[in-house]
């Protein structure tokens, strides 16, 4: 590493030497490097925020004359994550070009459909409409960045003279102005007039820097993100608290993990009127400093400045006026508290609406709010997935750190509502919403499943993440949990140690669930084992384990999933994975059979009784899931193998031949029973699948 690190106290100086040399005869590939460092710091700019560009000489293909070719982040890319694909290769000239049919910022969208007559690389993600800030700039590394600190700067008031005072005349200045291709033009007006700056300072909104190498380019970001740190820090210390001080004491860390899985099921119901939504939580120390500040109240109404950040988080959060401790075991009481702020939240959003509205104005989106917060507790953000709400919530971090770093330097300003509104519903940013792929059947799900450490369980898993559930895996052993986690992308999943014979582990199990996405609405109870012994053999442990783990497990499971999906009042799904052995007389099986049949009879009882609620409870009865299943491990493999005279190894040639299509059944067989039932079925409850091959003596009718 370089011994450069030693400077930087801000930020994280994460150059490897001997990793950039790799790249040294490939500029795309080191652009793509730095790219990816400064990403990965959330104080320098968070997810899909930002862009970064390089200019290399190319040979064009149809002249074979030498051309300068700009590679630049693609439209809704992210620089942390930033690869070959993700990129758009221009001709410089030709984007500079576009300046003489330029008709002004009436022309701005136009401007847009017009960058792709300007591709170099055919295999060019869409260009970004921060193609012109780049391109109308001489230099060959350009970064524009969005730090906490540097937008502090840019929302304070009289950002221009502090820019001055922190950087001197080393640092140019252009007031807000929405991104696109006279923004370009401003700033290349900016640099004519300050010959030799640095860097350029946009008002509202983040930071453009440059060098003449990747690594000069990456070393000037980091200075000048230190400078505009250390400058609000010293500031901060001289003033002694920041948002007006504490005005809420937080309840301990327990406690308001408690209260804050108590409190997001009802949330999430509110803000999913219109659309089902995922929740996050967070109580960092960032977010407690300022959710129980003095300032909150004036300054929450205002609004985030940076347009990366109301686009995730909407114009203004909701705030809250319950007390830190207020009792939320009356769910009534609680949605009586709750659902007026909420009225009142979408009516304001509407109005704001319809006062900014223009007649080409795309249609009113969601009027429910993404950004919570509960002095005291935390704060939870709801979006359409784990990602987008997770993002959410640390966009609103840093318009928060942002809001910290400004009110410290003189005052913070946020964006007048009309412009806002002009980023929120411009139409080249609807025209990106519309092309974003439809959404899979379980999106916006979120589904539990026991026994989901191997075999069936995790089938069932891996089926309903794949078709866009966010999944909670339980089990009782926790290396094979962390196992099958372990194969899920961030955000798809989480785990945790369920034992579903001991009632406060379950109800612990929904905590994790309520915290990680903000409730359920599918729930599988695939944990299982078997025994298989003739009545004699049976012992009363036998007896009780089968009953607590498939019948009292399934009913405790139940019990505090209905509860959950009550809160949230948008209806649910529980799924019991029985089997044909609770419909069929068979030899050395009373334990395993009277559960399994208990547990099916149990679902036809609940999906009476929980109808009203739009809960659906239905039963898969696998049969002869040999191959892949857990249970057939040991003891209940062989003794099946003795009751049919045959051997272990037999055995899946033997259910494979005994079913009426002569057809293996595997754990993917019983998941997309599971997946039928909850996904397209959707009028059906009450209901028995037999995923057995056809078995004449299971028949349900």
């Amino acid at each position: 590493m370089n011994t450069i690190t030693k400077k930087f106290k801000y930020v994280d100086y994460l150059w490897d030497d001997s990793k950039a040399n790799t790249f040294k005869k490939n500029q795309v590939a080191l652009f793509l490097y730095r790219s990816n460092i400064l990403g990965a710091d959330l104080r320098i700019t968070n997810y899909g925020g930002g862009n970064t560009s390089c200019k290399t000489t190319e040979k064009d293909p149809l002249t074979n004359e030498d051309v300068e070719v700009m590679w630049i982040k693609g439209s809704g890319g992210d620089i942390g994550t930033l690869t070959r694909n993700g990129i758009a290769g221009l001709y410089t000239g030709r984007l500079r070009d576009l300046k003489n049919v330029y008709g002004g910022l009436e022309d701005e969208d136009r401007m847009v459909g017009l960058f792709n007559h300007c591709i170099y690389d055919l295999d060019s993600k869409a260009p970004s409409i921060d193609t012109p800030l780049h391109g109308l700039l001489p230099f060959a590394h350009i970064d524009h960045l969005h730090p906490d600190a540097l937008i502090a700067v840019a929302a304070a008031k009289d950002s221009e003279k502090v820019t001055k005072e922190i950087w001197g005349n080393t640092m140019g200045w252009v007031p807000w102005q929405r991104p696109g291709f006279d923004l370009g033009l401003q700033l290349e007006k900016c640099l004519n007039n300050n010959p030799g700056i640095r860097g350029i300072v946009l008002g509202s909104h983040g930071l453009f820097t440059w060098g003449d190498t990747s690594y000069e380019c990456y070393i000037n970001s980091l200075e000048v993100i230190e400078m505009a740190s250390e400058y609000i820090e010293n500031k901060i210390k001289k003033q002694g608290n920041v948002f007006g001080g504490q005005k809420i004491q937080s309840l301990p860390k327990a406690e308001r993990l408690e209260k804050a899985s108590q409190l997001m099921p009802f949330l999430r119901g509110l803000c999913s009127s219109e659309n089902r939504m995922i929740g996050h939580f967070s109580d960092s120390n960032v977010v407690l400093e300022y959710i129980n500040s003095n300032d909150l109240k004036r300054l929450a109404p205002m609004g985030t400045s940076c347009p990366d950040h109301f686009l995730r988080t909407k114009i203004q959060p909701l705030v809250l006026t319950l007390d830190p401790n207020e009792d939320l075991s009356d769910g009534a009481a609680i949605l009586k508290k709750l659902e007026p702020t909420f009225k009142q939240y979408r009516q304001e959003y509407a109005d704001y609406y319809n006062t900014c509205k223009k007649d080409n104005s795309p249609p009113m989106r969601d009027t429910n709010p993404v950004i919570i917060i509960y002095p005291g507790v935390g704060m939870f953000s709801f979006a359409k997935n784990k990602q987008t709400t997770r993002v959410a919530s640390e966009f609103y971090i840093n318009a928060i750190n942002v809001m910290r770093g400004a009110e410290a330097i003189t005052e913070y300003t946020s964006l007048p509502r009309q412009e806002a509104f002009d980023i929120e519903y411009w139409l080249l940013e609807e025209a990106k919403l519309q092309r974003m792929p439809k959404e899979q059947p379980l999106s916006r799900k979120v589904a539990l499943v026991t026994g989901a450490g191997g075999g069936i369980g995790k089938a069932i898993a891996d089926k309903l993440a794949a078709e866009g559930a966010t999944v909670v895996l339980t089990d009782i052993n926790e290396d094979r949990l962390k196992e099958a986690n372990a194969t899920y992308k961030r955000d798809i999943s989480t785990y945790t140690v369920c034992d579903v014979t001991n009632y406060k582990s379950i109800k612990d199990a929904y905590k994790k669930a309520c915290l990680e996405f903000g409730g359920v609405d599918i729930i599988v109870h695939s944990a299982g084992l078997a025994i298989s012994k003739p009545i004699e053999e049976t012992t009363d442990k036998d007896w009780d384990i089968l009953q607590d783990v498939l019948v009292k497990g399934q009913f405790e499971l139940a019990k505090v999933g209905v509860e959950i999906m009550r809160k949230q009042n948008l209806g649910g799904n529980f799924i019991s994975i029985a089997s044909k052995n609770g419909l069929v007389s068979g030899p050395n099986n009373v334990g395993y059979g009277t559960a399994k049949a208990a547990q099916q009879h149990m679902a036809r009882l609940l999906a009476a009784e929980l109808a009203p609620d739009k809960i659906r409870v239905n039963t898969v009865n696998p049969d002869g899931v040999i191959v892949g299943s857990k249970i057939w491990e040991g003891a209940w493999a062989e003794g099946r193998a003795k009751a049919y005279g045959i051997t272990v190894e037999e055995l899946p040639a033997h259910y494979a031949k005994r079913n009426l299509l002569n057809e293996i059944i595997y754990p993917e067989d019983i998941a997309n029973g599971v997946f039928s039932l909850v996904a397209i079925l959707k009028k059906t409850t009450g209901n028995i699948i037999n995923v057995d091959g056809g078995m004449a003596n299971a028949f349900v009718r």
